[in-house]
């Protein structure tokens, strides 16, 4: 399929109209704001002291994650993007189109994680941290971001584009004011903790720190978009993910710099927050909440029209069913009310770290399925290396595993949700498409 010059009733791509500027901060804007206010409290609960060092494990692992990606788009880029690259590989069967539904699903997972994040910071002036005003926020910025979108995709664009700046400047500012008001001390390495920490909840926590930088994808679905795709996909997808990891290291440095151990895991879901006052004093606080506000409402924001335009993708390419609902308009108009009410009932009914679990099980399984086609498909044609396509998928297996085990000692309701969902994504598939597997023609194997 190229989608170069694709358009029709649900959507319209124009070839080069992303520049390379741009498409980093789309990349930079989804990935802030789930990454740095959800899961940083989360990722020292399994890590321990060494949570910092999880973002950089993260950041590796999704360097050779991204690999397979980059080299299917700079090969074929397409406005199909993740769809593309596994029909190109397992052709037009449930099983790229079960992969290609469980990232769209992460995706609208990573937008509750974001919009519960968005409601637990802005109650921390007012002692809340739970209660029935965290999924009512959550759900009306949610709501806040369907309107934006209805609105019209230069706004978001724009708009998008000017939130990823104000992001990464006052995030790195809290951090590098928190280590300089510290002394540089890093005050997480002291006990503060009953907690038991070892190898396997370290390796644990690198799948949250995967799923911070997963926003990288959405630079793979406007690959046809971007200006001189088959160079600048890549480009702009290492950037991004190298933009990130110096963001996350100054703030997870920058909260263990004025937190113990245990004070971060008991404001996980908050740490930021908890971390200001000590270093930054109260105006910092109250700067630190306006900052994660911002920053969360733009990562919904972003999040809600990257995940309805990869649903509607996905319906152009016949991948997924579609069903007006008797609702006038274009479908991707229709995949953003979709989108919508996932997200809304997701946060209405999950909690933070159950939401990252879940998204984090569907995006591990999602990317394995990518890294096995290429491998067993395409490599040949696109010349990549066999050797970095297994050692991607080595390091997703085991990551994978590692946080299963976590999960079934911790909250094995969690694993039982997720491999319920994740088989039915693909049944229901297999039933819908009537075959597993439909090999392109191309393929020579």
């Amino acid at each position: 399929m190229n989608s170069t010059e694709h358009s029709n009733h649900s959507t319209t791509y124009k070839a080069g109209s992303i520049s390379l500027g741009g498409a980093v901060a789309m990349g930079t804007g989804v990935m802030i704001g789930a990454g740095i206010f959800a899961l940083t409290g989360q990722i020292a609960q399994l890590a321990g002291p060494l949570f910092p060092l999880a973002f950089i494990v993260g950041a590796i692992f999704t360097g050779f994650s991204a690999y397979s990606y980059i080299s299917m788009s700079n090969a074929w880029p397409s406005a199909g993007g993740i769809g593309m690259i596994l029909q190109k590989c397992y052709g037009p069967g449930a099983v790229a189109a079960g992969a290609a539904l469980l990232m769209a699903l992460s995706m609208v997972i990573a937008e509750s994680l974001v919009a519960r994040t968005f409601a637990t910071y802005v109650l921390r002036p007012f002692d809340i941290s739970g209660g029935p005003l965290v999924p009512v926020l959550a759900v009306g910025v949610i709501l806040f971001a369907f309107i934006v979108n209805i609105a019209g995709n230069r706004s978001v664009g724009l708009f998008s584009i000017l939130m990823a700046a104000v992001k990464i400047g006052g995030i790195a500012l809290f951090g590098i004011a928190a280590l300089w008001s510290s002394g540089f001390s890093f005050e997480a390495s002291a006990s503060g903790s009953e907690a038991s920490f070892g190898p396997v909840g370290f390796v644990a926590s690198v799948a949250l720190a995967i799923l911070a930088f997963k926003g990288f994808t959405t630079i793979t679905n406007s690959g046809a978009e971007v200006t001189d795709p088959h160079r600048n996909v890549g480009r702009a997808i290492m950037i991004s993910i190298g933009v990130c990891v110096l963001t996350y290291l100054l703030v997870a440095f920058g909260v263990g710099s004025s937190l113990t151990l245990g004070e971060i895991i008991a404001a996980r879901d908050y740490s930021l927050a908890e971390a200001a006052e000590p270093a930054l004093g109260e105006i910092g606080f109250y700067l630190t909440v306006l900052l994660a506000a911002v920053a969360t409402a733009s990562g919904v924001l972003a999040s809600v029209f990257a995940v309805s335009r990869m649903l509607a993708m996905l319906t152009d390419m016949k991948m997924i069913p579609h069903s007006h609902f008797g609702m006038s308009g274009t479908i991707q108009r229709h995949t953003l009310v979709y989108t919508v009410v996932i997200a809304s009932i997701l946060a209405i009914f999950f909690d933070l770290s159950r939401i990252a679990s879940l998204g984090a099980f569907f995006y591990l399984v999602m990317d394995m399925v990518v890294h096995w086609g290429v491998f067993r498909f395409r490599r040949h044609e696109i010349g990549a290396s066999a050797t970095v396509l297994l050692l991607a998928l080595g390091f997703d297996g085991t990551v994978l595993a590692a946080f299963t085990l976590m999960k079934l000692e911790t909250d094995p309701l969690i694993v039982f949700y997720a491999v319920v969902a994740i088989v039915s994504v693909f049944v229901f598939e297999r039933f819908y498409l009537a075959r597993w597997l439909a090999p392109q023609t191309e393929h020579s194997h």
